[in-house]
């Protein structure tokens, strides 16, 4: 894991002298709108490991901070049944493309990794979408139906995603930033292979699919129970897809999740949304025109100050409070991401933040203003997204 920012300041504080001058300083937020931290980033061939922030991460204070000024926008919570027809639209394509390659034109393998990146790949990204959403529980108020749409976005996805993504996903948004607490973060063995070298970026990309899988098991958590069903589920699903489109036909499905997790230009959401391409900002919105068919899985600013929104929302956040997102720097290319993530020598797998736990405490119970409180009894902690009673099994 990602060393302790005690193993990486030149003069750390101790835990004791951080919760000292806590208490004798005013417990207010020093990060003004749009709250933006003071850290520097990360740079390959000057810095070691990942920047390191002392404060918490901002999405929960920025959100109220926009509620103060734009109460409305709880109007926009809530759930899109459309998602569920997407998906069911999403799976019957990519099924059919299966047992056209599989059944009817078995020999055109290159004709079938072809499509598997121009077709296959942006599907499977679209899956990923819709298990995001479920996720969330934005699909339906019904968890039942929430569970039904990630496990059949996952029947073209040949390996066990949707309930491991909703574990570690649930506590990236908890623990956003944390050290060993979330499961987002690079691992170090990842920063000292890339470093700032073009090729060995490239392959990072290229396997990033297996980073997934990697950095759940850094976790050493045992599986669930939904995780076991899953797994149980996806066999299933994928014997099926064996028997009925033949190998081809699975092997096109395999080819789909891999470049499409990998250097597929959807796949860059995935370096957009945290890797740290300036100073002081850890979250980024992408604002192109991909949103439109990946359902504004772009707005990653305004989802994680809005976890309540759904996709058709999303927009409506960022129209309503423009003078928040549009003073935060943003991407307009998924593109130019992965190139820029290649090519340029100042980005690699390092750039990302972190913090320690017992800052991101302290820094939680920081006023958002100092003219303003949270509600009685509250503090931003509180408030933050957590693992709650129905996400125990997970």
């Amino acid at each position: 894991m990602c060393p302790t920012p005690q193993t990486i300041r030149a003069a750390a504080a101790t835990a004791a002298e951080r919760e000292a001058n806590a208490k004798a300083a005013p417990l207010v937020d020093r990060r003004g709108v749009p709250f933006k931290g003071d850290w520097k980033r990360s740079i390959p061939g000057v810095d070691k490991v990942i920047a390191d922030d002392d404060l918490d991460e901002p999405h929960i204070k920025r959100k109220h901070a926009i509620l103060h000024d734009h109460p409305e926008i709880k109007q926009l919570y809530g759930t899109d049944s459309r998602t569920l027809l997407v998906c069911v639209a999403a799976v019957a394509a990519q099924l059919g493309l299966a047992y056209m390659w599989g059944r009817i034109y078995p020999d055109r393998k290159w004709l079938m990794v072809l499509c598997s990146y121009v077709v296959g790949a942006t599907l499977t990204q679209l899956y990923g979408v819709i298990i995001h959403e479920a996720t969330h529980g934005l699909v339906s108020p019904n968890i039942a139906i929430n569970r039904v749409a990630g496990f059949m976005a996952n029947i073209c996805i040949p390996f066990p995603i949707f309930s491991s993504f909703r574990r570690y996903h649930l506590e990236h948004h908890a623990f956003q930033g944390v050290y060993d607490r979330d499961p987002d973060l690079p691992l170090q063995w990842e920063i000292n292979l890339a470093k700032g070298n073009p090729f060995m970026k490239f392959l990072f990309l290229f396997f990033y699919p297996m980073m997934y899988v990697v950095r759940g098991a850094a976790q050493g958590k045992s599986p669930s129970f939904w995780e076991i069903v899953n797994v149980i589920f996806t066999i299933c699903t994928d014997l099926a897809v064996f028997k009925i489109c033949g190998p081809i036909g699975l092997l096109y499905l395999f080819s789909s999740l891999w470049l499409g997790y990998g250097i597929h230009p959807a796949a860059a959401h995935f370096i957009q949304e945290h890797f740290t391409f300036d100073d002081g900002q850890e979250t980024y919105s992408y604002y192109g025109s991909a949103n439109w068919f990946f359902l504004n899985i772009g707005y990653h600013n305004e989802h994680h100050d809005f976890t309540k929104v759904p996709w058709s929302g999303l927009r409506k956040v960022r129209a309503i409070a423009p003078e928040y997102y549009d003073t935060l720097n943003y991407h307009m290319s998924w593109t130019k991401v992965l190139i820029d993530f290649v090519l340029r020598p100042d980005v690699g797998p390092q750039s990302r933040v972190g913090r320690d736990w017992e800052d991101h405490k302290a820094g939680r119970k920081m006023l958002v203003r100092p003219t303003e409180k949270m509600p009685e009894g509250k503090s931003a902690y509180e408030d933050e997204p957590t693992l709650d009673a129905k996400d125990k099994d997970e």
